[in-house]
């Protein structure tokens, strides 16, 4: 592309760059559709977005930029936003995978030292700066779809020093590549093998107390549960809830994964961010999420790799108003997946959602999810210029395509970042 440098050789950040000669997909609320905008171009100063807009209406003082990049007529999106992730573990489950394939059952694979265990067992053993090694390579798989904005999770240490230090690798991630990292804290993941049958004692224990040492470390920045019978109780998640109340925390949930449970109205009785997974969900919890405003965040990859046969209701969530987001949950046993180009195709053929659904669900709808709408998801003056320059025809050629990176340019926080 004319004019492109490296993120080094950019114009300072107070310095004014126009990306012109483009396609816009705003996905701003107050259009239809996906927001799109022909003969296009937004233009930036102080890593904020200045203009978004028709080219023709571009106001004279931004015409005249220190740097300008003509994008050749491409498509330009918000980047993408990965608002699931369980992207810091240790170790992998290739082993049981190959296992279940060959006929193991459930029991046959944990007696071998598979299952969460094995997770927990290998994050555990692993250091920090050994973490980070690890994640890497995937955190940078994603960011070449043109993600700016990822979500982590705490969840494979169920002891405090481990969740603490899974926390910690997910800030360090956010100094070693150019992305937006948000952290969530899971301890009410699963119970560790030490706390077998003694729930209330791992959440007095383990849970509140670390999320303490979490929030006084500026560690966490939401508070995340897996509420399903084999996992957490609604009492037993409402105590975890209670606490993120006090400290000012916001939540989300794993919910309605494997049955119902009523963790999702449970979620949006305290405001929720997001309710996630959900496909025993019923419409008394669709009805819930949409009137709390709490975002429906499904996850085909799970559902693909579990071989699950009920889809979340699409319908029940549209008829409700809930917002829809879909994410990758990439995590080492039940969605080992680092593509949310394929997340989207997946929510598409599997989940009947339409390409506008998809394309909003990995923008505007995950901004949403992580409490990030006012700073960035959609192409709007005054948020981030976090956006994506893509070598496609048509949008929905996004969501079409299986295995196929059309991104062509990725720009973070005003920045040209990759390639």
């Amino acid at each position: 592309m004319p004019g492109n440098k490296s993120a080094k050789g950019m114009a300072p950040e107070n310095a004014t760059s126009l990306w012109r000669n483009a396609r816009l997909a705003t996905f701003n609320p107050s259009m239809e559709g996906i927001g799109a905008i022909e003969n296009a171009a937004i233009a930036v100063r102080n890593g904020r977005i200045a203009f978004a807009g028709a080219e023709s209406d571009l106001p004279a003082d931004l015409a005249s930029a220190d740097e300008t990049i003509d994008c050749g007529g491409r498509w330009i999106t918000p980047a993408l936003i990965d608002c699931h992730t369980h992207l810091v573990f240790g170790g992998n489950r290739a082993m049981e995978f190959e296992m279940r394939l060959n006929g193991a059952t459930y029991e046959e694979i944990a007696k071998a030292g598979g299952g969460i265990v094995s997770s927990v067992r290998d994050t555990r053993a692993l250091s920090e700066e050994a973490l980070v090694a690890q994640a890497l390579p995937r955190l940078d798989t994603l960011l070449a779809e043109g993600i700016s904005t990822i979500e982590i999770k705490s969840g494979y240490g169920l002891d405090i020093e481990t969740e603490l230090k899974m926390l910690r690798v997910a800030r360090k991630l956010e100094t070693l590549r150019p992305v937006r990292i948000v952290t969530s804290y899971l301890a009410a993941h699963a119970t560790p093998a030490e706390y077998k049958g003694r729930n209330a004692d791992y959440m007095t224990d383990v849970v509140l107390p670390g999320l303490d040492e979490a929030q006084a470390e500026g560690l966490v920045d939401a508070v995340d549960g897996f509420c399903e019978g084999i996992a957490f109780s609604v009492e037993e998640m409402t105590r975890v809830f209670e606490k993120a109340k006090q400290l000012k925390l916001p939540v989300k949930l794993h919910a309605e994964q494997l049955s119902n449970l009523g963790g999702a109205e449970l979620a949006a009785s305290y405001g929720a961010l997001s309710a996630d997974h959900l496909e025993y969900l019923d419409e008394a919890g669709a009805k819930a999420l949409g009137t709390a405003g709490t975002v429906a965040v499904l996850l085909p990859g799970a559902f693909y790799a579990l071989r699950e046969k009920q889809a979340p209701p699409v319908q029940l969530l549209r008829d409700a108003g809930a917002d829809i987001a879909l994410a990758t949950d990439c995590n080492p046993g039940t969605s080992p997946l680092t593509s949310l180009l394929l997340t989207m195709n997946m929510g598409a053929t599997l989940f009947r959602m339409t390409v506008e659904e998809c394309l909003t669900a990995t923008t505007r709808n995950a901004a949403n999810a992580l409490g990030l709408l006012a700073e960035t998801g959609t192409l709007e003056t005054g948020k981030s210029a976090d956006f994506v320059i893509w070598d496609i025809e048509r949008p929905a050629e996004l969501v079409y395509r299986i295995g196929f990176n059309p991104l062509h340019a990725r720009i973070f926080k005003g920045q040209k970042v990759y390639p």
